[in-house]
């Protein structure tokens, strides 16, 4: 049997994740001295709400090295194979924690992705690999197959905010201060190109120029229509519906259920809404 796994950063939720049958590893949140399982004993709303609200800036935390070794332990005694997608190496350091642990356990059939991705990003490679695994395909063939398809992961997110990257010590005080007197709205980027790293890519004056800008990137960067093209949002799902609108008399029709909410992991650094994309480039 093959075992596809993932990260809380992958932003599905609960109910997909069993109708799957995908291994969750959740990410903790911490409020101060409370902590939180990602989607287990906090929701994304839930964790949104704390977020505006809260004097202490959220801290999150890949999952305990206890978790893998369970996981990899198991399916190296039930010589099942395991596929695990974790969140980029870019952005946390899942990826190598599960690397020290599969080699600790030196079982051959334990497949560790570095996603290079986030959010959509990574859900769109999970979702291939179930559709593989579903097909019959082997712990090598689908682990050969995301490590292709991860280079074609797209990522753009307008940023309603640059508030929480200043709270995190990403951004400067002087920056901060320009950007919010000048109405700056940020496009962060994701992708294998930049290794797996956010990096911000174009400023713009008002939501409706940010959203115009990755719009016009579908341009350079053809969707695939073989894979599913999602919205994301933090929090509030209004500017993800002028995007998808905005994206409709682009030619690219995005259905309700793919408009999904991005959860604790990436939105303590981008803040509650923002709208992004996420798709398969050709």
């Amino acid at each position: 049997m093959v075992i596809i796994a993932t990260d809380s950063a992958a932003d599905f939720e609960m109910h997909e994740l069993e109708e799957m049958n995908v291994y969750y590893l959740p990410m903790a949140v911490n409020f101060g001295t409370d902590s939180y399982l990602e989607n287990i004993s906090i929701s994304k709303e839930q964790f949104f709400e704390r977020l505006k609200t809260d004097e202490n800036f959220p801290k999150t935390s890949q999952p305990a090295p206890a978790l893998f070794e369970e996981l990899f332990e198991k399916a190296k005694e039930n010589k099942d194979e395991v596929v695990y997608i974790p969140l980029s190496t870019g952005l946390s350091g899942d990826y190598q924690t599960a690397m020290s642990v599969k080699n600790m356990v030196d079982y051959d059939g334990i497949y560790v992705i570095d996603s290079l991705t986030c959010t959509g990003g990574q859900r769109l490679l999970v979702e291939k690999a179930v559709k593989m695994r579903d097909e019959g395909c082997n712990g090598k063939e689908i682990n050969d197959k995301i490590e292709e398809l991860k280079k074609k992961t797209v990522i753009y997110t307008a940023m309603d905010t640059l508030e929480y990257l200043y709270k995190n010590g990403r951004l400067s005080n002087t920056a901060f201060y320009i950007a919010q007197l000048g109405h700056i709205k940020p496009i962060m980027h994701c992708a294998y190109e930049s290794q797996g790293k956010a990096e911000i890519v174009s400023k713009h004056i008002g939501l409706n120029k940010a959203i115009k800008y990755i719009v016009d990137r579908l341009d350079e960067e053809v969707p695939d229509e073989e894979y599913p093209f999602y919205v994301m949002y933090t929090y509030d799902k209004t500017n993800a519906y002028k995007l998808a609108e905005k994206l409709k008399e682009k030619g690219v029709e995005v259905t309700e259920d793919r408009i999904i909410p991005v959860g604790a992991t990436v939105g303590a650094h981008i803040g509650p809404y923002a709208c992004a994309v996420a798709y398969i480039k050709k």
